[in-house]
């Protein structure tokens, strides 16, 4: 099958599209794919979904694009290849319904050989609706978010995401696979096919093994080709070595098959690649979590789905550079929550080596929000499943399936302790070679009438905890799983090993400011094989669930406790970003991670500080919060003011210089809440802070704060020096408001302007501040502590592309790149 992305030039319109009037009534805009069709719409104080979407607004708009199928394709297949289109897309061809999903995440493909004019331009129209507001919990962008594909085949051809290997065992210098390639018949006769399959490394592209099988496809049915191959001296995949292969399958129609085989003069033939790792996995609650053999904890990370600045626009470049930035700060793992990851995030992690915990829902039968999938789910779950799992179960990344987050069902309502078996055999049954989890919950909701009565209804509260209900009522849910996930109930996970002492446990969600106290007991336990927190990068909506207060103990009106900055709550318009991650939306690292990376053995000393306005009153840190604490000392008009500062250090003790004098050595904590970090008190003078971190009486690393001048000039700073002329590439760039002496100025806030021009366009620009209500589609954005990001994304040419960055208070600054 030749799949061709025809990602290019599409015209994007407002609205349900349905004839050809309304197209010559409206013109449209031209835009290139993956577009997202949300992000630049203007936030709304009145958004239905309110805090959920970041006061985003969904709707329906459409997607037409003109393609020539060319006439010597008559006598073969033709269709379309979406990766997941947002959400309830109908697809069209020269105004014919043609297909439908409903699931924003799911990818699918359309046949179109009956319903398209060969050697003519056919319309290709996609309508989505996100019009059924609130649909989701948090932000989900519209549209083709993540392209579309032309695929072209003859009659007898490889099925869309048709091939299938897995390593069976790895043993004496050999690695032994079991292969699948489901070869369908479209044409009128039974055929007989030579199905090839052959394995090349990656990087060198030299042959491993191949193998050959003839099959019989009956008329108008799709065949399976079981096939097995040996490897000799095989690179392993792992995530700190991510050998890779190209698996490659060829398919060659031999002839007809009556009541004898009878050849056909000219043999056609169909081809698909893909990559593909030899690793395997295993999990007990002995040895844990086993890779290849050896011993892995999951240094997880939760990660929804859209890309910050760009919105929900998935490209590889994108993909890319978050888990590279990830992988820099300790991790080894993420999650996709709640929802099937694009195909450019899977290849990302392939190739850069990261654990994928691959999800599939975050409702099932009863829903969350009451726009969400789960008015499709009985009809369309076991569709989107297979499609799910059949794109990804060829990934090396891809360790281990979750069948949902925090599913009401957990309980067993709705038919669910039937349903969470049938959802982990259908996987089981599509791939049997790895984990099946499903990240479960406590008892906040899930619950009957009748034994809600005195629960804590805030969302993963752990009262219910302290009795074993939550065991009994969720154990028959978790027939069918090899990993039992628990979202934020690390409190009963000895207790639960008790009751069911070969139950592997997963921390599959966990509130973040609690990684210091929790990490050694997930290193401790073997039964627990990692710790995922939320969130791992900060994303749109689920607006401000990051919180941290300092309030006076004495006003009545202040928040008493955690839950009382719930988003609900206390996220008032225009609050945008959830708040609660490692990494911001930009790319930029948050205390937050520095903090992670520490608790993970990092021996880097970070050193914070706290806004002098905080001190002296009750630190109230939100359950999905952390700390408030900056990297910054510049705090004009509070000289003299008492404030603290704040040490991460996994060194056994930190001294601290404010201007060269040391105001104390302590040593560092290692109780809750917060082990491997220090607080030392003193009071603001502008100048320089040293923190020294010692273990054994020796310097380990060292990090300093300083009072920077004014700001003085914005500095251009692109991540790499080129972009690839294919329509996909993006250039990252930073500006930094620096003061004279080339420091960027930590509080500095400046109204930025942008142009870009040449093969290249603006796909995004702003700055991290999780309360704005900036369009990150236009030329503007205001500087947010000292930084803002520019996005470039090349065009379909070569040549060379400029960027200008100007401003009221500073000379223009610009920087020229290569594209091609």
């Amino acid at each position: 099958m030749i799949i061709t992305a025809i990602d290019e030039k599409w015209t994007f319109r407002r609205g349900y599209l349905d004839s050809i009037t309304m197209m010559e009534a409206d013109p449209g805009v031209d835009i290139d794919l993956p577009h997202d069709g949300m992000i630049s719409t203007p936030v709304s104080e009145d958004a239905p979904a309110g805090v959920d979407s970041g006061f985003f607004t969904g709707g329906l708009s459409s997607y037409t694009k003109h393609v020539f199928i060319p006439e010597e394709w008559k006598d073969s297949c033709v269709g379309l290849k979406f990766d997941g289109v947002m959400m309830n897309a109908t697809v069209d061809i020269n105004g014919s319904r043609v297909g439908i999903c409903h699931n924003g995440y799911a990818p699918f493909y359309i046949d179109l050989t009956d319903h398209v004019t060969f050697g003519e331009e056919n319309r290709i129209t996609v309508n989505v609706n996100t019009s059924m507001q609130p649909n989701s919990r948090w932000y989900t962008g519209s549209g083709l978010y993540r392209g579309a594909f032309l695929c072209h085949s003859p009659k007898v051809h490889i099925v869309s995401d048709g091939i299938y290997v897995c390593t069976k065992e790895v043993a004496d210098g050999y690695a032994f696979l079991e292969a699948l390639v489901e070869v369908q018949n479209s044409g009128l006769g039974n055929r007989m096919a030579e199905v090839e399959l052959s394995l090349f490394t990656e990087d060198a592209g030299e042959l491993a093994a191949s193998v050959k099988r003839v099959i019989y496809v009956g008329r108008g049915e799709t065949e399976t080709a079981r096939m097995n191959l040996t490897v000799k001296d095989p690179l392993l995949w792992d995530a700190e070595a991510p050998g890779l292969y190209r698996v490659k399958a060829v398919v060659r129609d031999l002839g007809q098959y009556t009541t004898h085989f009878v050849p056909d003069d000219e043999i056609t033939s169909d081809e698909a690649e893909t990559l593909f790792g030899i690793r395997t996995i295993s999990a007990d609650p002995v040895r844990g979590l086993l890779i290849n053999g050896k011993s892995v904890k999951l240094k997880g990370g939760c990660l929804h789905h859209d890309n910050g600045l760009l919105g929900s626009v998935s490209l590889y470049s994108a993909e890319e550079r978050k888990i590279k930035k990830l992988k820099s700060a300790g991790f080894n793992a993420i999650r996709t929550a709640h929802n099937p990851p694009s195909s450019a995030l899977i290849e990302a992690c392939d190739r850069l080596g990261m654990y994928v915990f691959d999800e599939a829902f975050d409702a099932w039968n009863i829903g969350k929000r009451g726009g969400d999938y789960h008015q499709f789910f009985e009809a369309d779950w076991e569709k989107d499943l297979t499609a799910f799992v059949k794109r990804d179960r060829i990934h090396p990344s891809v360790i281990m399936w979750s069948t949902g987050n925090e599913i009401p069902e957990r309980g067993g309502l709705g038919g669910g302790y039937g349903r969470a078996t049938k959802l982990a055999e259908k996987i089981r049954s599509l791939d049997g070679s790895r984990l099946i989890s499903n990240g479960i919950c406590s008892l906040w909701s899930g619950l009957d009438d009748k034994l809600a009565v005195g629960q804590n209804q805030a969302q993963n509260a752990g009262d219910g905890l302290k009795s074993t209900l939550q065991e009994t009522v969720t154990e028959p849910f978790t027939n069918g799983l090899d990993v039992v996930g628990y979202n934020y109930m690390e409190d009963i996970y000895e207790r639960d090993h008790e009751m069911y002492p070969e139950r592997v446990i997963l921390g599959s969600e966990n509130f973040p400011k609690e990684i210091g106290f929790r990490w050694p007991m997930v290193e401790k336990l073997p039964y627990v094989i990692g710790d995922f927190t939320w969130t791992a990068w900060d994303y749109i909506g689920e607006a401000g669930i990051g919180k941290a207060a300092y309030v006076d103990p004495d006003d009545p009106n202040a928040p008493k406790n955690p839950w009382d900055l719930m988003p609900q709550q206390t996220s008032y318009y225009p609050w945008r970003l959830a708040n609660d991650a490692d990494f911001d939306i930009t790319g930029n690292m948050l205390p937050q991670g520095a903090y992670r990376s520490v608790v993970w053995g990092s021996d880097r000393t970070h050193l914070y500080s706290m806004h002098p306005d905080t001190f002296g009153k009750k630190e109230i840190v939100g359950m999905w919060g952390f700390p408030y604490v900056l990297k910054n000392w510049n705090y004009e008009g509070y000289e003299d003011s008492p404030t603290e500062l704040v040490v991460f250090s996994h060194a056994e003790e930190v001294e601290v210089f404010v201007n060269g004098e040391s105001i104390g050595r302590k040593p560092v904590s290692s109780d809750r809440p917060m082990p491997c970090s220090v607080r030392f008190e003193t009071v603001y003078r502008a100048g320089e802070v040293i923190a020294v971190s010692y273990s054994s009486g020796k310097e380990i690393s060292r990090d300093a704060l300083v009072t920077t001048g004014a700001p003085a000039a914005v500095r251009i700073v692109p991540e790499k020096e080129c972009m690839r002329a294919d329509g996909h590439d993006l250039m990252y760039i930073g500006l930094e408001v620096v003061d004279a002496e080339g420091r960027i100025v930590p509080d500095a806030e400046v109204m930025l302007k942008a142009s870009v021009s040449g093969e290249g366009y603006l796909a995004g620009f702003g700055s991290a501040n999780p309360i704005t209500e900036e369009d990150y589609t236009d030329c503007d954005a205001m500087t947010y502590r000292g930084r803002a990001m520019l996005i470039v994304r090349s065009g379909y040419e070569s040549g060379t592309c400029k960027v200008e960055v100007s401003s009221d208070s500073f000379e223009t600054v610009s920087t020229e790149f290569s594209v091609g």
